[in-house]
């Protein structure tokens, strides 16, 4: 079964200097048919203009993933971490007993594209923590990525909840199938470009829930990025 969730229909808020779109409910942006898909909770797609960003502010029991599609991302927080986040790169900051950080647009002039995304983790209560790594998605071009998971193999960051997030820079007509096991569930977000999932077409900001099927069959339409969650 597979459930669109086009670009179109998502949440808008745009606040000047922020111009977002919200996959679930966000903020002032309430929809019950879209409060979350299994644990994914948030799925913001985030422009930021030159020089503006998020003041220091606070938060509790959530893992907060960031994605740069274009441009450069400064982050601090409460932990003493500062540091720049730019595309090819994944960023995990576990919110766990409370935290506070900032982020601004890195550059005065040039806007800033991402994703941001919440996930509700396993348990609350945890300490605090940050971890960001270099993910070179250019380097396999045509091929999923473990970006974030569990156990924080590989290039993947680790997160406190039983899902793993895969991105992937597809080029024109790359064709690919993601098994998925008993029971599990996937999301798929479209950052860049066209795919067919399954048979269904995707573009740019659309996304699909998919339960009760074995595998994931993907096709480029044209170039694209994409993430895919196989969620518990």
């Amino acid at each position: 079964m597979i459930t669109l969730r086009k670009s179109n229909d998502r949440g808008h808020a745009n606040h000047g200097w922020l111009d977002s779109y919200h996959t679930f409910s966000f903020a002032g942006y309430f929809d019950r048919q879209h409060m979350n898909f299994r644990s994914l909770r948030v799925i913001n797609e985030d422009r930021i203009a030159g020089g503006a960003g998020f003041d220091t502010h606070g938060h509790r029991d959530m893992e907060i993933v960031t994605y740069v599609l274009d441009g450069e991302l400064e982050h601090k927080d409460s932990l003493g971490t500062g540091s720049i986040i730019r595309h090819g790169e994944i960023q995990r900051m576990s919110a766990g007993t409370g935290i506070f950080h900032s982020e601004f647009n890195h550059s005065p002039q040039n806007p800033i594209h991402l994703l941001q995304i919440w996930i509700v983790p396993d348990r609350t209560g945890i300490e605090p923590s940050y971890e960001q790594k270099s993910i070179g998605l250019e380097k396999n071009p045509g091929t999923l990525q473990l970006i974030v998971s569990p156990t924080g193999e590989g290039n993947a960051v680790k997160i406190h909840q039983d899902v793993n997030l895969y991105a992937g820079i597809l080029p024109s007509r790359t064709s690919l199938v993601q098994e998925l096991a008993t029971g599990r569930h996937a999301w798929i977000q479209v950052a860049r470009g066209a795919i067919t999932v399954n048979g269904e077409t995707l573009r740019a900001g659309d996304g699909a829930a998919i339960s009760e099927e074995g595998k994931v069959a993907i096709e480029s339409l044209d170039d694209a990025e994409i993430l895919l969650f196989d969620l518990a």
